[in-house]
């Protein structure tokens, strides 16, 4: 092969890694019979959650898997396939989960998150779940229940009144 080749490759390998290492989840999706205007819709989408949709050759993919030390995914790499870079590990699998429902020609195939690989239906469960923020915001939630709860308990005796002093008997 020529080495400017081969370079390209190698180059296009390490893209895909350092894509890996910076991502919370890696979405496969096979995007064959979708229209360019359902792409660029879907792109523009997953953008709004900081989420990049690449196609990438699937030999690569496996390179950089490899090359990462995380779960090897061949069963998912047959075909033509998109692969869906997320910060966040719910935002990229919600917004494809969503997309899918209306575009039949969209199928999750499965992904990684974390590391640890998932199939489709790892994938759709990941979807459902909140993102960080939402987590963050149940967890404080959780911590002020019982706060506010012990601040309304002292507002309503302080609003009942404290009983009347009983009046002093005069000697």
């Amino acid at each position: 092969m020529n080495k400017e080749v081969l370079a390209s490759k190698q180059e296009t390998v390490n893209e895909i890694a350092e894509n890996l290492k910076n991502c919370g989840s890696l979405t496969i999706v096979s995007y064959h019979g979708l229209t360019v205007a359902e792409t660029t819709e879907l792109r523009r989408t997953l953008a709004t959650k900081n989420a990049k949709m690449a196609v990438y050759k699937n030999s690569l993919v496996e390179r950089a898997l490899v090359a990462n030390g995380t779960a090897v995914l061949d069963e998912y790499l047959e075909g033509p396939n998109a692969f869906v870079f997320s910060k966040e590990v719910s935002d990229a699998p919600a917004i494809l989960r969503k997309f899918a429902r209306y575009h039949d020609a969209l199928v999750i195939k499965g992904g990684l998150v974390e590391g640890k690989a998932y199939d489709a239906k790892g994938m759709i469960a990941f979807a459902t779940m909140p993102n960080k923020e939402g987590l963050l915001s149940m967890f404080c939630q959780c911590l002020n229940a019982p706060v506010r709860k012990f601040a309304v308990a002292v507002n309503a005796i302080a609003e009942k009144g404290a009983p009347a002093a009983e009046a002093a008997p005069a000697a």
